[in-house]
């Protein structure tokens, strides 16, 4: 292996054997029967790519993808069924954090027992010792065994440990988000360090702005094959594809339609016969309420390339639609969009009324559609989305049809200011004396 390749992963697969019964199992391993007891199930089927030296990788995927095979294979927790695995480096592995820990040896008997499980002598974790102390702050509990240890203690002296030890190869699992607000700050610190110290650092997330922060590339994998690898956010929105059911085949028809101009692809999705929301996860406790004389058939969030997604890129446009068949005739009716933070605060939100976009009258059988398109400028994280349809009866405000914290918004960002949204500042700094 070139010594610029950290790790190299050549036509790797996992091979599970799933049996109905346990008892088949047995028979099988005692060889009492010839008959096959089993169904073959590959969480990873001839995976290949390389990772090179001081290079930051992400990988992608949704759940079942084979994303947490790769790296236990890698770290030598699982062997694979077939193909082979290089490394070049001495690596720590985030991946659940406190596995090896002794929950009957205090928190210094741990740090030195996993020390030497990744590899480390006595005194090359004596040196380190004060940092993993002082990273994990967890005071004089150190001195403690860590049955006694609340959650939050734990998950900080494991991530302590793993981060600390200068490993030249670092692997993350879904496992910088530990710990309080305050400690979670201070891991992605550690985390930016390894980085300009040139680490190498493979990384599995759900949290894709984080995987467009700090990776130079990006893996994704889907039902246990490597399906594309590149630049993190062209990746980002292939797997926001998937996320919405699109096969391989299907993602490359999609792509052919690009040469479309935007008023052709809005017509295109506004023409088609496929319901939007079958392509979202619609929240299975929705609020809905009204008196239905005009009801919300559909709805869908768009991004700039009209694809249906509920995961958006922060500085992009993107599109809210909503479909709505009147039952009644309806005078001057108002389509809304609100975004919410998951703990229920109103963020932003727009309606036909305030953007001066009418219709006069509404009649039984009729359908619109409402389309919001704007850009994107609040923070990466979570939001809820709200839809309604209303109009004012006689000087009231009557809702038909309302639908609260019906979508859940993902944002990826690679900069967050402070606050909710982006001023989008042009900012600089120049020397005068």
């Amino acid at each position: 292996m070139s010594n610029e390749i950290a790790i190299k992963i050549d036509d790797v697969s996992k091979l599970y054997k799933l049996y109905d019964k346990p008892t088949d199992r047995l028979k099988e391993s005692l060889g009492l029967t010839k008959a096959k007891k089993y169904k073959e199930h590959y969480a990873l089927h001839n995976v290949s790519f390389d990772v090179k030296k001081g290079e930051c990788v992400g990988i992608i995927g949704t759940n079942g993808a084979g994303k947490s095979t790769i790296l236990k294979i890698i770290t030598g927790v699982l062997n694979p069924t077939a193909g082979n695995v290089e490394i070049n480096g001495r690596i720590s592995a985030l991946l659940e954090l406190g596995a090896g820990f002794n929950m009957e040896y205090t928190g210094i008997e741990n740090v030195y027992l996993n020390g030497t499980m990744i590899g480390f002598s006595k005194e090359e974790i004596d040196a380190k010792l004060q940092d993993i102390l002082d990273f994990a702050d967890i005071g004089d509990f150190v001195n403690q065994p860590v049955k006694t240890y609340s959650s939050g203690m734990f998950v900080r002296l494991a991530f302590a440990v793993a981060i600390n030890i200068d490993p030249e190869i670092l692997i993350v699992d879904e496992a910088l988000s530990v710990g309080d607000v305050f400690f979670q700050s201070k891991c992605y610190k550690k985390f930016e360090d390894f980085k300009k110290q040139g680490k190498t650092i493979l990384f599995v997330s759900h949290d894709l702005s984080s995987i467009e922060k700090y990776c130079d590339r990006a893996i994704l994998l889907d039902h246990g094959k490597n399906i594309a690898e590149g630049k993190p956010i062209d990746i980002i929105n292939k797997y926001k594809k998937i996320m919405t059911g699109m096969t391989v085949e299907e993602m490359e028809e999609h792509d052919s339609s690009k040469d479309l101009s935007p008023e052709e692809l809005e017509e295109k999705v506004n023409n088609s016969e496929e319901r939007w929301q079958d392509s979202l996860i619609l929240n299975p406790n929705i609020d809905e309420y009204g008196d239905m004389a005009a009801k919300i058939i559909d709805i869908g969030v768009f991004d700039s390339e009209e694809n249906i997604t509920t995961t958006l890129i922060k500085g992009d446009r993107f599109t809210l639609r909503t479909k709505i068949e009147f039952h009644e005739e309806i005078k001057d009716p108002i389509f809304t969009y609100t975004f919410k933070t998951i703990k229920g605060q109103d963020i932003t939100g727009s309606n036909t009324l305030l953007e001066k976009v009418s219709v006069e009258v509404a009649h039984p059988g009729e359908v619109y559609i409402a389309s919001f398109n704007q850009e994107m400028n609040l923070q990466g994280g979570e939001y809820l989305l709200s839809m309604s349809c209303t109009s004012y009866v006689d000087g009231e405000l009557v809702a038909h049809d309302r639908m609260y914290d019906a979508l859940n918004i993902t944002v990826v960002s690679n900069k967050n200011t402070v606050g909710f949204y982006d001023m989008n500042s042009k900012t600089k700094v120049i020397k005068v004396k």
